[in-house]
C-alpha cells in the first residue's frame, strides 16, 4: 500500500479492494464546501464511530465547518488545521489510514488533497473502569484496568502527572494490529531495560496478539522456567508504584492486566496496600505469605514422609491418632494425598469455569462434600483432607496468581521426592528449587534479589523484603532505579 493520491477515485478504489466483504466497515461518500463541489469519503468501523453529524462529536464539528467553507479555503484549512479541531492528524499513506481506521477512528479522504485526515472518535465498545477483583486490598484505590489501552494509560497518568512519564506505542501482530504501550519514568528507569523489551518485541512476527500473556510468553527468552519473570497486575496504583521504583510497565490493548518488569520473587509477594498500612502489620502479613508458600509446596510431601518413613519423629499420641484415622484406608499415604490434591484441583477448575455464584458454590460446597464423602467411604483419612485444605489455603494466600500456579505444580515434584526418599526428598526439592531460582534473571535483575546480592544499592532493598521498615527509613528507590537517581524521600530543612 503506497502513498495517498490526490485523485479521490484512485484512493477509493484502493480502499474498496481492502475492505471487500467487510460488512462492518463503512465507506460513506460526501460532498463538502458551501457549493458541494468537492467530493470526499469517510471510512470507519460501524460500531466504533459515533453519529457523523452529531454536533458535539469531533467528526460532526469538522464536517459542519467544511460544509460552510468556500472550496478554495478547504485545502488550506486542512493543511494548516486552522479549523481548531484538536483530535485530528494527517496521514501520508494508505497503510497509516487503514491502521487508524482499525484503531477505531474515522478517516477522511478529500479529492485533490494527498493526505488523509484521521478524526478521533469514541472507539470500540468495551467494559469501562471496574473494581479490582483478583487483587483485593484493605486500603487504597479500588480501580482496575479495563480492556482499552488508552484508558489504562490514562489511569496510570492520573497517578503520575509528570511529563517524565513517557508512553511509547507499538503495534504487534500482523493481522490483529494490537496496540501496546510501554510506560516508564525517564531519568529513573534504566534505558537498557526498555531497549531490551523493544528488541524482544521486534524479534518475532505473529499473526495476532489477543492478550498481554502472549507477549509475556514470547519475550521470556525461551521459557526456561516456570517462575514468572514479569509481574502482572490489574491495579493502576500498583503499576504507578512500579514506575516510581524505576521499573517499566507494558500495557496491551484488549488486556485488563499490565506487565511489570523487571520482576523479582520478593516483588511477587508484595501488594499495593503494603505501603498504605502500618509496617509491623505488613511485616507480619508478609511472614504469613512466605509461610503459606512453604506450606503450598512442602506440606503434602512432609505428611507423606512422616507417615511412610519417619513415624518415630512424631509424638506417640499423634502416631496413634494417625494410625486410627488411616485404619481401613486401602491406599498408601502418597496415593491418598495425590487423590485429594487432584480432587481439589478439579474443584478449583470447575469453580473457575462455572458462572460466578454457581462457581463459588461448587468451590465451597463441593470441597466439603467430596472431602466428607471420601472420609466416609474410607478412601482417605481425615488428616489427609486437612493437609489438602491447608495446602490449598497456602496457595490462595500468595498474592501473585502466576507464582501460586508455579508452586502448585512444583508441589507434585516435591511430593514424588518425599514418597521416594522421605524427608530427605523435601530437602532435595527445596535445594533444586532454590538453585533454579538463583539462576533466573528478569531483565538483568536476579530473581532472588534482595535475598541474593542484597548488599547492593547500599542495602536499601533489604528494608522492604520479608520485613518492612517504617516509611521514614525507606528513603532510597529499589535497585531497579537508575544509579544517581535512587533517592526518593528527602526531608525539608
Amino acid at each position: 500500500m503506497g502513498d495517498i493520491s490526490k485523485d479521490l477515485l484512485q484512493n477509493q478504489k484502493a480502499v474498496e479492494e481492502r475492505i471487500e466483504n467487510c460488512a462492518d466497515i463503512l465507506l460513506r461518500p460526501l460532498q463538502v464546501g458551501n457549493t458541494r463541489k468537492i467530493n470526499c469519503f469517510l471510512i470507519y468501523i460501524e460500531v466504533a464511530v459515533s453519529n457523523l453529524m452529531l454536533e458535539d462529536s469531533v467528526i460532526g464539528k469538522l464536517l459542519d465547518r467544511l460544509l460552510c467553507m468556500e472550496p478554495e479555503q478547504i485545502y488550506g484549512a486542512l493543511e494548516k488545521n486552522s479549523l481548531g479541531i484538536s483530535d485530528t492528524k494527517e496521514l501520508a499513506t494508505l497503510q497509516e489510514a487503514m491502521a487508524a481506521m482499525f484503531a477505531g477512528n474515522a478517516v477522511l479522504f478529500v479529492d485533490g488533497y494527498d493526505r488523509a485526515i484521521k478524526i478521533g472518535s469514541k472507539g470500540y465498545p468495551g467494559a469501562g473502569v471496574r473494581k479490582a477483583e483478583s487483587e483485593k486490598v484493605m486500603r487504597g484505590s479500588q480501580e482496575a484496568f479495563c480492556e482499552a489501552v488508552k484508558v489504562n494509560t490514562a489511569l496510570v497518568r492520573k497517578r503520575i502527572r509528570s511529563t517524565d512519564m513517557k508512553v511509547e506505542e507499538q503495534m504487534v501482530g500482523d493481522d490483529s494490529k494490537t496496540m501496546t504501550a510501554l510506560l516508564y519514568l525517564e531519568g529513573v528507569v534504566y534505558p537498557p531495560v526498555c531497549r531490551e523489551l523493544k528488541k524482544r518485541l521486534d524479534s518475532f512476527e505473529i499473526d495476532g496478539v489477543e492478550d498481554g500473556g502472549v507477549i509475556e510468553h514470547l519475550t521470556e527468552n525461551g521459557m526456561r522456567t516456570i517462575l514468572p519473570l514479569y509481574q502482572t497486575t490489574e491495579r493502576p496504583d500498583r503499576a504507578a508504584q512500579a514506575l516510581l521504583e524505576g521499573r517499566a510497565v507494558l500495557l496491551t490493548d484488549n488486556s485488563p492486566e499490565a506487565l511489570i518488569f523487571p520482576a523479582t520473587g520478593s516483588s511477587l509477594f508484595q501488594t499495593s496496600d503494603d505501603y498504605y498500612r502500618h509496617f509491623l502489620i505488613v511485616s507480619f502479613l508478609r511472614v504469613v505469605r512466605y509461610v503459606a508458600a512453604f506450606l503450598a509446596v512442602t506440606l503434602p510431601g512432609l505428611y507423606v514422609a512422616a507417615a511412610a518413613f519417619h513415624t518415630q519423629m512424631l509424638p506417640g499420641n499423634l502416631i496413634r491418632s494417625m494410625a486410627q484415622a488411616r485404619s481401613g484406608v486401602p491406599f498408601s499415604a502418597a496415593a491418598e494425598v495425590l487423590l485429594m490434591e487432584l480432587s481439589f484441583e478439579l474443584l478449583r477448575e470447575a469453580g473457575l469455569r462455572m458462572p460466578g455464584p454457581i462457581g463459588n458454590t461448587i468451590g465451597i460446597v463441593g470441597g466439603l462434600i467430596v472431602g466428607q464423602a471420601a472420609v466416609s467411604a474410607n478412601l482417605v483419612s481425615p488428616i489427609t483432607v486437612i493437609v489438602a485444605a491447608l495446602t490449598a489455603l497456602g496457595s490462595f494466600s500468595i498474592p501473585n496468581e502466576e507464582l501460586s500456579e508455579a508452586f502448585r505444580l512444583v508441589k507434585y515434584g516435591v511430593l514424588l521426592l518425599c514418597a521416594c526418599f522421605g524427608i530427605l526428598g523435601a530437602l532435595f526439592g527445596w535445594v533444586f528449587l532454590l538453585i533454579h531460582m538463583a539462576r533466573q534473571k528478569s531483565y538483568g535483575i536476579p530473581w532472588l534479589f534482595p535475598y541474593a546480592g542484597g548488599d547492593l544499592n547500599a542495602g536499601a532493598d533489604s528494608h522492604d523484603g520479608i520485613f518492612v521498615e517504617p516509611a521514614v527509613k525507606r528513603t532510597r528507590r529499589p535497585i531497579f532505579a537508575r544509579r544517581g537517581n535512587r533517592i526518593r524521600l528527602r526531608w525539608k530543612q
